[in-house]
């Protein structure tokens, strides 16, 4: 994670509000030099005699300064820049990964089985401190591994995953992500990210209802496809990348290959405040510095009421 993941902008389509305060400011200070447009509207004699009796006070670029610096500083306050809370990381137990892994003849006599446990380990990494659960399914879908901080234990689990694993012959991804999604109701977690590591093979509108339930909880469900290494025997599924991105999609999350998971690790990766921020706990995660700034705006702001003498 990048120093810069530490800040945000909570409310950033406010910045469109400072080029528009900026030019108003422009025309306010043309116009304002130094009577604006009463120089026009008043017969220039009659404003020549009023100048000398003293009836005439020309304009205050001034005032135009401090009303659009003043509004400028309100516009960056309502972006809601923030910083990463330094006590967000103990709300780690709200943010979880559940990796759900496919483990149907077409993956596991496609060549891909041994890829998909290096990945599968590789996720639980990037998940860092953070718990880890493990769902396995074919015809059906078993928690092998509930949600664990023990990397050593899962890894044990994870390694030992064979095409014997699940009895039940089949591809039933909705299966492997209701139980992913049930997993992470019971535990109370309120940002995580579901990781689906599959051909594709028996992704219909039943997993596509899964992926929207995920996503309606808050969570992320990203994607990694397994690819056939192998030819397979005569009969069995083809690999579908197309059913993957479709799943992926309804879940809001990122889909990647197995020989190219970084897009994948660097979402499950990210901080438990940006999680948190996007799961919609923002208070939890980050500190609103925008009230200090609108406390800024109030110095511009005392200008324009100041008395002319």
């Amino acid at each position: 994670m990048s120093g810069l993941d530490a800040y945000a902008l909570l409310r950033p389509w406010w910045l469109l509000a400072v080029p528009v305060i900026a030019l108003l400011a422009l025309r306010a200070a043309s116009r304002a030099a130094p009577l604006g447009d009463w120089a026009k509207a008043v017969d220039p004699a009659l404003m020549a005699l009023m100048a000398r009796r003293g009836a005439v006070l020309g304009g205050r670029r001034q005032a135009n300064l401090a009303a659009a610096v003043a509004a400028g500083l309100v516009a960056l306050a309502l972006t809601g820049p923030a910083v990463e809370r330094k006590d967000a990381a103990t709300f780690r137990n709200l943010d979880a990964t559940v990796i759900v892994a496919d483990l149907s003849r077409s993956v596991t006599e496609g060549g891909g089985l041994k890829d998909l446990r290096q990945t599968a380990q590789g996720v639980a990494e990037a998940a860092g401190t953070r718990s880890v659960a493990l769902v396995v399914y074919a015809g059906d879908a078993y928690l092998a591994v509930p949600p664990t901080t023990d990397r050593d234990s899962f890894g044990t689990t994870l390694f030992a995953l064979d095409a014997d694993t699940v009895p039940d012959r089949g591809s039933h991804p909705e299966r492997g992500l209701a139980l992913a999604r049930r997993t992470l109701g019971e535990a109370g977690v309120v940002a995580a990210d579901v990781v689906l590591i599959t051909d594709g093979d028996g992704i219909g509108e039943a997993a596509l209802r899964e992926a929207r339930a995920i996503r309606e909880q808050g969570w992320r469900l990203q994607g990694l496809f397994v690819p056939a290494q192998v030819s397979l025997p005569a009969g069995a599924p083809k690999p579908d990348r197309a059913a993957l991105d479709q799943v992926v999609a309804a879940g809001g999350g990122t889909a990647a290959d197995l020989a190219s998971p970084a897009p994948v690790l660097d979402a499950v990766g990210a901080s438990t405040a940006q999680h948190l921020a996007a799961g919609g706990y923002t208070v939890l995660a980050f500190a609103d510095l925008g009230r200090w700034l609108l406390l800024l705006a109030m110095v511009p702001a005392l200008i324009l009421f100041r008395r002319s003498a």
